[in-house]
């Protein structure tokens, strides 16, 4: 008998082992495609561009940077300039910044529709279904059409940043009415799906009479933000975001156990120690904060909080603690092959990514439907 558990207890362990490779080997593969579109995606467009130029615009423009740190700056010393002059130039200055966006507006949305899903134990549910994204698109849209700031500062045809601005705190407040209406109503899964429902549309009606009210420059101006898009990509906007995504999705991984225990059912995850309410109030909180402040920055784009973490489940499965970081690989990667497609296919024209994504989306999950693939879902 013990020599028989001895060799059971192997076999689990072997096993074990083979999953934790597999799904290691997974992320790996899914962050080197992600690099690999990096590097194409900062190759192609209007003017063409070597990959090997790519990569040593890149360091050149890395050892000016790091030119007074003696180790640092001296091993990016060791790559010489571009042959092309002008490269280091489109790369650094153009492209790099949008690629960069679109990785961290993928990683943002993708990671906070993994976390909603699984705080809610819903696979339909994303940022889109729970208000944010009309909120942020309502908060964009005062500044767009009135030129209001959150502060009810007046300025004439609105500015870039008053529109990130009201975007993200309008992003914020749907989370916060959401979490009102949880403290009278109970945080259960129903209450918050469909309250986050209703305060979309409440947002979106919001929307509507704007657009209603607006001029034609000012239309045109809100119709191009809701599409979505990476033209307001620069160095500032990743100064800003990058520590935003870093931050909350290291903060959600971190709850990683806990989600995995959650969706094993409510009663289950308390009597394992966890504070089901407090859980979902903070995951939900902190994935509102990396959404909105993408999606401020970006416009509305759809289907990147449903597609990235479906795909994943099929490829890595349930567990969270590989979930939510291949969830992200695969939104950044998703978003920035979009993006890409969508600035070159009728260059100098670029498509707003939003139209690609929901071309992409509806695709997609219409071959889980024709494919029977509800087994891959909770």
């Amino acid at each position: 008998m013990k020599g028989q558990a001895q060799t059971a207890t192997g076999d689990v362990d072997q096993l074990y082992r083979k999953s934790y490779m597999r799904r290691v080997s997974l992320l790996i593969i899914v962050f080197g495609l992600l690099v690999g579109a990096s590097l194409v995606a900062a190759s192609v467009g209007t003017a063409k561009i070597t990959i090997p130029d790519v990569f040593l615009s890149i360091m050149h423009a890395a050892a000016e940077k790091t030119a007074g740190i003696p180790v640092l700056g001296s091993v990016f010393a060791l790559f010489g300039p571009p042959e092309n002059g002008i490269a280091q130039v489109i790369v650094v200055n153009m492209r790099l910044p949008r690629i960069l966006l679109a990785m961290l507006a993928g990683i943002s949305l993708a990671v906070a529709g993994t976390v909603m899903q699984g705080t809610l134990r819903n696979p339909l549910v994303s940022p889109f279904t729970l208000g944010l994204a009309s909120a942020a698109s309502f908060g964009a849209a005062i500044t767009i059409v009135t030129g209001a700031g959150i502060l009810g500062l007046i300025i004439p045809g609105g500015s870039y940043y008053d529109v990130i601005v009201n975007a993200f705190l309008f992003g914020l407040t749907s989370m916060i009415l959401i979490y009102g209406i949880a403290r009278m109503r109970g945080t259960s899964q129903a209450t918050l799906i469909l309250s986050g429902v209703v305060i979309g549309y409440i947002f979106q009606a919001g929307v509507l009479i704007l657009k209603y009210w607006s001029n034609n420059d000012r239309l045109k101006d809100l119709e191009i933000w809701l599409m979505g898009g990476m033209w307001g990509a620069n160095w500032d906007a990743i100064t800003i975001l990058l520590p935003i995504t870093a931050v909350c999705v290291i903060l959600l991984c971190l709850k990683a156990w806990d989600l995995n225990a959650l969706s094993a059912g409510d009663d289950i995850a308390k009597n394992l120690g966890i504070r089901v309410e407090r859980l979902r109030i903070y995951c939900l909180l902190i994935a509102t904060v990396a959404a909105s402040s993408c999606l401020a920055f970006t416009g509305v784009i759809g289907f990147i909080g449903l597609m990235a973490p479906h795909i994943c489940r099929m490829l890595i499965g349930n567990d969270h603690r590989y979930l939510i970081p291949c969830s992200a690989l695969m939104g950044g990667l998703i978003l920035l092959v979009s993006d890409t497609f969508a600035r070159t296919i009728l260059s100098p024209i670029e498509i707003p990514v939003g139209i690609i994504m929901y071309i992409a989306g509806g695709i997609f999950f219409m071959y889980l439907i024709l494919r029977g693939k509800d087994n891959h879902i909770y």
